[in-house]
């Protein structure tokens, strides 16, 4: 019985993915979803509370990347500024954003271009803004350990970065790049 009840959850996430990255989380409907995934409407809701927990289960797999990116670089036991000084080491970051779309393109688009009218509309500035006192903690902290280095970095600068990597993302969506 497990396994039927997977299969049909996988079902249920497989057509809703369809229908966000062809329609987008407004259009598409539970009912749709349901119809497509051979299920009734009133089971889809045994699976997710609404639409809403749908679409954020979809993509939930480049949500994890996105915030797992953003703790390895910047979290509390992030990278050290010292080897942040490299060209390497930029050369590393912008590989790991281009790993990420070819990892999440379809989930990615549906994220920044298809999401809105759900709880994740505004992903893209709330993990700018999170990002950025993320940062900036982790600026402060580098300050600490590295007393020698200058560490002034200003605001805006530092959100501008996360800003960056988004129209970065973005442009690589629309454009078909890798």
């Amino acid at each position: 019985m497990q396994v039927l009840k997977e299969d049909i959850r996988g079902r249920i996430l497989t057509v809703a993915r369809q229908q966000f990255e062809r329609k987008g989380y407004s259009k598409t409907s539970m009912r749709e979803v349901a119809e497509l995934a051979g299920v009734g409407v009133g089971n889809i809701y045994n699976y997710f509370t609404n639409k809403d927990e749908l679409f954020r289960e979809v993509v939930r797999p480049v949500l994890c990347a996105l915030e797992a990116m953003l703790q390895e670089h910047h979290g509390i036991r992030g990278e050290d500024i010292m080897m942040m000084r490299s060209e390497k080491y930029l050369k590393s970051c912008i590989d790991e954003y281009i790993s990420l779309i070819d990892k999440h393109r379809a989930l990615m688009g549906i994220l920044l271009f298809r999401a809105q009218g759900s709880s994740l509309e505004r992903f893209r500035e709330n993990y700018t803004d999170r990002s950025t006192e993320l940062v900036k903690a982790w600026f402060a902290s580098m300050q600490r350990k590295h007393p020698e280095i200058n560490t002034a970095v200003s605001d805006f600068i530092i959100h501008l970065h996360t800003v960056w990597m988004f129209t970065m993302f973005e442009e690589l969506l629309m454009h078909s790049v890798p």
